[in-house]
């Protein structure tokens, strides 16, 4: 039996340039792993895969993404002498923009890959975990990385500085799908051409802090945008939406700023509330 942690994930910067023909979205986003994490705990077994979500409205069965993973995985093995029980405790919110499923699926990969013994590179891993999802080779990449394409071409930050941050989450789930249909609206087919900003300091990551999605789920949940107050009035220095939403996070100068911040929202409109730290 063995243990993993499976990170969240924020979007840091997030622009969508266009609509692909295959209904796709070509992105550019700065991806970052955070300490807030699910437990995952992985017991070899004589046959198939089972999946257990204790507490969690996951499912148990071939419609979880985890599945899903340790069944490619076996499958590009060939490898039908004997199965996995994995357990999730879920600690990432579901549907909230910070990639749980992915991150869950990209510790599937690398956990039966080395629990099985299959050699496989992390390339290998990566091109597996692209047909689960556009997130999953960003896990098994391991670095804060930009992002490119629909996700799958990545190109490591090697600059930016580690900081503190508090996440709110409004206990509701939104869609990703409907989030960029209503963005395609304002799409065109052109290729546009991205510059990657370069982040030295905190305080030019939270001016540069941009989400091309967010003001559609704002549209859809006006309350996002007051989350986004209250943790610049808590002492964030920028705060933004990840990835489709809903949850909403802060960036903050210091550990102790964003736990006191945590520490005053915590219970506030029965938010989920999270401090953190980069990984």
């Amino acid at each position: 039996m063995i243990r993993k942690l499976s990170p969240a994930k924020i979007n840091l910067c997030l622009r969508v340039l266009r609509k692909r023909e295959d209904s796709y979205h070509d992105i550019a986003s700065l991806m970052q792993k955070i300490s807030l994490s699910d437990e995952m705990i992985f017991l070899p077994a004589e046959r198939g895969i089972t999946i257990r979500c204790p507490g969690s409205s996951l499912p148990e069965n071939e419609e979880n993404i985890v599945f899903k993973a340790a069944e490619a995985l076996f499958s590009h093995a060939s490898h039908r002498s004997s199965g996995i029980e994995i357990t999730i405790k879920k600690k990432i919110p579901l549907a909230a923009g910070l990639g749980g499923g992915s991150s869950n699926a990209a510790t599937t990969l690398m956990a039966l890959n080395e629990i099985f013994e299959f050699h496989y590179t992390a390339d290998d891993l990566m091109k597996i975990g692209l047909t689960l999802g556009a997130d999953v080779p960003f896990f098994i990449f391991g670095r804060t990385a930009w992002a490119f394409g629909i996700g799958e071409r990545l190109q490591a930050e090697e600059n930016l500085p580690p900081f503190s941050l508090v996440l709110i989450n409004p206990r509701f789930e939104l869609s990703t799908k409907m989030i960029y249909q209503s963005l395609n609206l304002r799409l065109t087919n052109q290729i546009f051409h991205y510059s990657i900003p370069r982040f030295y300091t905190i305080h030019d990551l939270a001016k540069g802090l941009f989400n091309d999605l967010e003001q559609v789920s704002i549209r859809i949940h006006p309350v996002l945008a007051e989350l986004k107050r209250i943790l610049v009035e808590h002492g964030a220095l920028g705060a933004l939406m990840s990835g489709s939403g809903p949850t909403v996070f802060g960036i903050f100068e210091t550990e102790e700023m964003a736990i006191k911040a945590e520490k005053a929202l915590r219970g506030m409109d029965n938010w989920s509330v999270f401090s953190a730290t980069t990984l």
